[in-house]
This record gives structure tokens, sequence and C-alpha cells, in this order.
């Protein structure tokens, strides 16, 4: 079994993620997320919005709505030009994205395993619903296939309400759909995900400076959340690749167990989306200086970096096979920021469950700790390791005459005994840096 294909079993088999619906069959492209995921994805999230929000005096939030005014997906580009190539199979009816078809993949329904492919033809990626009562292309709207043009719709509104001048920043994390041909590789390619994007307006002149300045930013928090350098590396966009809004373009790239793919992007967008907008909506997008009463439509810096990706890449680097004390062990290393469940709690005997119980009860007001009374303390600290908990901690029969409990590390398994009312200063201090 290679390390993808015990990646996805443990997310499986410990509540990281389900296939959505699964009763039924599933349906692909379509992922739910269990306690331990939902946990994970939050501290990812919160980590993002940390740094891109609430560590800066210049970006703020938006949450907007994911269906918009049909018009605005016109005015995009993206009825235009947001399409892959699509091939179908003669013999075995299934469906290839034209541009990723897996050699690998042999056809079912012929004896040489050979594909025999249609001609190449354009499919529209985005998801289309009806609004109101009456079904009909006056009702179409779509599921927005990505949350930045939200925030080109909402540009104005915010920088008055909230009394900003370029440069600033408007963040935004939120739900996005695409009907992608093939979703693949678990929660990498999916039709329904998540993402945490950044449009950064500036005036024209110092629009590069800017992209520059967010290139760094971006790379040091994937190196921040714990992604390993060795696995990060920089993948510029050559002129025949760029998108047909962007001037300069990168992508932070990360080593997954199935080969180097994007994870984050990094976009100057010009003043593209905003002038587009304008010209569609027939409203002015522009800003004037009130200093200088110079007067122009701002350039945009854009991050994008999907929520389920990421932590994909996470679990990915985390996941680790090793011996303590000869015994095998799986074990994810994730950083403590990230990791879904912070401490685990646990009593050396059922007997002592009582006051641990009162221990974990106040540790709950800062961490999300888990509460383990059930097996060998052995087996307890191994189920610990294999999601990912950073710190057990060990309350014995001593510890009712000490008031001192142990506390084990998860990737060194070192055990440090300390006081009982020091234990939420020093979990504090490890996993938040205070």
């Amino acid at each position: 079994m290679d390390t993808m294909e015990k990646l996805v079993a443990l997310c499986l088999n410990r509540g990281f993620v389900y296939p959505s619906s699964d009763i039924y069959g599933g349906l692909a492209g379509f992922w739910d997320y269990g306690p331990l995921g939902t946990e994970m994805r939050s501290n990812l999230k919160a980590a993002w919005w940390q740094r891109v929000v609430r560590e800066r005096d210049d970006v703020v939030g938006l949450d907007s709505s994911i269906i918009a005014n049909p018009e605005a997906w016109v005015a995009s580009g993206h009825v235009e030009n947001f399409h892959d190539p699509m091939v179908d199979c003669r013999k075995c009816k299934h469906r290839f994205r034209a541009d990723q078809i897996d050699p690998n993949d042999r056809c079912q329904a012929s004896e040489d395993g050979q594909h025999d492919l249609t001609e190449p033809r354009q499919f529209n990626l985005m998801l289309s619903t009806s609004i109101g009562a009456s079904e009909g292309s006056s009702s179409r709207a779509y599921l927005r296939p990505e949350t930045c043009q939200s925030i080109f719709l909402d540009f104005k509104r915010v920088m008055q309400s909230g009394r900003l001048k370029p440069p600033f920043g408007i963040a935004q994390i939120g739900k996005a759909f695409r009907n992608e041909i093939t979703p693949r590789n678990f929660i990498f390619r999916s039709r329904e995900f998540e993402q945490m994007e950044l449009e950064f307006f500036t005036p024209p002149a110092e629009a590069v400076d800017w992209f520059e300045r967010w290139r760094e930013d971006r790379m040091q928090w994937h190196l921040d959340i714990g992604l390993p350098k060795e696995k990060l590396r920089w993948q510029e966009h050559g002129p025949d690749e760029l998108a047909h809004y962007a001037k300069l373009a990168y992508d932070v790239d990360f080593e997954f167990p199935f080969g180097w793919h994007e994870l984050e992007g990094i976009h100057y967008r010009g003043d593209y989306d905003l002038a587009q907008h304008a010209e569609h909506s027939g409203k002015d997008q522009s800003y004037t200086d009130p200093d200088t009463k110079e007067r122009y439509v701002p350039h945009v810096v854009e991050t994008s970096i999907g929520v389920d990706r990421c932590m994909l890449a996470l679990l990915a680097s985390a996941y680790s096979e090793d011996e303590v004390a000869n015994e095998k062990r799986v074990v994810l290393r994730l950083s403590p920021r990230i990791a879904p469940v912070k401490a685990g709690v646990l009593p050396l005997s059922k007997k002592l469950s009582e006051p641990v119980q009162r221990l974990a009860m106040e540790l709950r007001k800062r961490f999300n700790v888990a509460f383990d009374a059930t097996g060998s303390i052995g087996k307890r600290y191994r189920r610990h390791d294999e999601i990912g908990t950073p710190y057990c901690v060990t309350y014995d029969f001593d510890s009712e005459n000490d008031q001192k409990v142990t506390i084990r590390e998860r990737d060194t398994t070192d055990q440090e005994r300390i006081a009982q009312s020091q234990v939420a200063a020093y979990l504090s201090d490890k996993i938040l840096g205070y």
C-alpha cells in the first residue's frame, strides 16, 4: 500500500474525511469532513485569517453570497473562457479531461485496453442552478466557481464604508464549485471546495512591488504552518500560460505523493476585473486620491489557495511511520497550531477519571482536548500519535499526592513532569507561543 492509500485509509478510519452520501454510493468530487477534519480545517482557516487579516491594518474581511447576478460571470469572462477540453471513450463511455489522461488507465471495454477517444470539445466548468419558481434561461444562475469575483463586486462599498484607500486588501474564505470532468487524487481536485483568497488593490505604479511582497509573505506562511521547505517550490507562468486576466503569475507548488502540483496561486491581475465590471454594470469603479487628485482604476494582486488542497498537503507531509520501543507506530507530525486535538488528557487508570475530567474541562476553555480512558496507556498514546495530537497529559496515582502530571511530546516521545496548575500555561507556550 502506497503513502496515498495509507493516508486515505487513515482519514476515513479516524474521522478526518468521508465520501459524501456514502451510504448511497457517494458522489464523485464531493467530501464530508468528520470531527477531526472539521477541527483541522478550522485551525487552518484561522491560521490564514490571523496572518492575512488580523495581523495587518491594510486588509479587511468579507463574507459574500455563493450566488451572484449571472451578468457578473459574463463580465468576468467565465461564461466565455472557463472551459476545459473534454473527450469521451466510445467503448467504455468514460469521460476524461483531454490534457490529464492517465497513460496507465486501461479501457475495460477494449481487448487491448486502449481507449477510443472522441475529438476534444470545450466543457464549461460552472455549475448552474435556477432561481425562482419557474425554470428557464431567464432564471439561470451559477454557483460561484471562485470567491474573488464577489470581492470585486463589493470593492467600492467596502472601500467607502471602511474609509479605506489603496493600497488595501479584501480577504474572504468561502465555498466554490466547479463541474470538474475528472475529480481525482482524494480531496486535491473536487467539485465542491473552499478557498482562502485575498484581493489587494493598489495604485498602478505600486502593483509589481506589492506582488513581490505578497509572494514572500505567502511562501513564509506555508513554512510557518509546518510544510517542509524541500517540498515547496516556485513555478512561474510563462507568457503562453498566463490566464486571460493576468500580467504576472507564480504558483507555490507542493510535492504531493502523486507529484508536484499547484498549492497556491499569486497573480497580478492588473485592472482587468474592476474595468470589466465597470463596463458591464455601468458603475464606475475608479478611485480618486484625495491628496494628489489622481484618478485611476486600482490594480489587483491576488493570492488564492484551496483549504482542501492545503489540508491534503499538510496531511501528506505529516504522515510518517517509525518505531517506538521496538513497536511500529503511525504518526501525523502536524504543527501544534494545525493539529485537530491539542492534547490528550489521560488517566493512568479509570479509577482516576474524576480528577482528570476536571482537568480536561478546565483546559477546554482554551484548547480542543480529548479525554481518553479506554485501553492501555501505550495504546492511547498510539491513537493520539496517529491523529497528530502533539501532547498527552497523563494523571497517575502519584498525581493525587504531588499534584503533578506527566506530559508526553508526540514526535520525540520525551516525557516531562510538571505541576498540574501549570498545564494550561505549558500548552499555551508550546502551541501558541505565548
